[in-house]
């Protein structure tokens, strides 16, 4: 089995809570009662910006697990989507974990499951099983290797090369890093993130041609990540101002860009902490419709009622945890991955 049947965005009627908007009393209130419950607010990348300035920590999902591991707070509040906090439950299993909305899902994590995998498995006996980090806890347990997107190419590499590699979820992603190593016994599942999916090269070479010393920022998951090489290679835009980053290596170049604009071809929620990080330069998203509704569940209403309430506990299985943990475990050994993951 080479492909999976693509799981395609739900449509999910958010109810109307009738809780404060996201304001400064609002701010206020969630930050007492997470004090009072003994809780640690981490919000991802892709978070509405009123959720992200409210959290303890922003960042890519990896390096939100391991504060959630390292903190000294006994309940993990999870601004995510599922798989994220059952990734902070599998290397927290000690520690209570909320997701402010269950119902936040993933294209990409639902594009392979644990039976899917273990067929795939059983066609190629003796291979090695690379998961990308974004995927459920029971298709990390059936994972030799864990990795995230700035450290995909590292982890395949670890890999002697005479062993068979089977990479998944992500098609875009695993081309990314067959095409950097030149790796020809590598297969690559055919799961696609919708979102990133939708950003199409012909969007970011529109463009690009509109805004020539503009930089291009373009996450691996992405449609157009072979269209923004290509324009390197034709010269149509310099070869220095194509970046293919993760969400944290954004920041990273974000930070240190001398360039005056930049498109950035990723969830548009990365354009708040992008903007944050250097003000002076003008973000723009190069398919401003890219955003994630999962990610959109959690509401500034959605976190208060989790705050306060304590929804929604997440569960991981303590075998499919301990299984799981291992194949995270040997993703971290392998470079400098929490800055910089999905």
């Amino acid at each position: 089995m080479s492909a999976s049947t693509l799981t395609t965005q739900a449509t999910v009627d958010i109810p109307d809570t009738g809780l404060h908007g996201p304001d400064s009393e609002w701010a206020e209130e969630v930050r007492a009662l997470a004090r009072k419950r003994d809780a640690v607010i981490l919000a991802h990348n892709y978070q509405v910006p009123e959720v992200q300035d409210v959290a303890d920590h922003v960042g890519d999902s990896l390096a939100l697990s391991r504060i959630a591991a390292s903190s000294d707070a006994s309940t993990i509040v999870f601004c995510g989507v599922h798989f994220m906090a059952e990734t902070a439950k599998i290397l927290a299993p000690e520690k209570t974990v909320l997701i402010p909305d269950e119902r936040a899902g993933c294209s990409l994590a639902d594009s392979i499951t644990a039976d899917q995998l273990r067929e795939w498995k059983a066609e190629h006996p003796g291979a090695v099983v690379v998961s990308y980090v974004n995927t459920t806890a029971a298709v990390k347990a059936e994972t030799d290797i864990c990795c995230t997107s700035s450290n995909a190419v590292e982890v395949v590499d670890s890999i002697p090369r005479e062993k068979e590699v089977l990479f998944l979820p992500d098609q875009f992603l695993g081309a990314h890093v067959r095409r950097e190593l030149g790796r020809e016994n590598m297969q690559v599942w055919a799961g696609e993130c919708h979102v990133h999916a939708g950003i199409s090269g012909t969007q970011l070479t529109a463009q690009a041609e509109a805004d020539p010393d503009a930089e291009l920022f373009v996450h691996p998951e992405c449609g157009c990540a072979t269209s923004a090489l290509y324009l390197a290679g034709t010269g149509a835009v310099p070869a220095d101002r194509v970046k293919i980053l993760s969400t944290g290596g954004m920041l990273d170049a974000a930070r240190a860009t001398g360039a005056k604009s930049v498109l950035v071809a990723t969830e548009i929620g990365m354009l708040h902490q992008l903007r944050k990080a250097a003000p002076d330069v003008d973000f723009r998203a190069v398919n401003e419709r890219a955003s994630c509704t999962y990610m959109k569940m959690i509401t500034p209403e959605a976190l208060l009622r989790s705050v306060r309430d304590g929804t929604d506990e997440v569960h991981v299985a303590p075998e499919l945890a301990e299984r799981g943990r291992a194949a995270v475990q040997r993703m971290i050994e392998i470079g400098q991955p929490g800055g910089g993951g999905e």
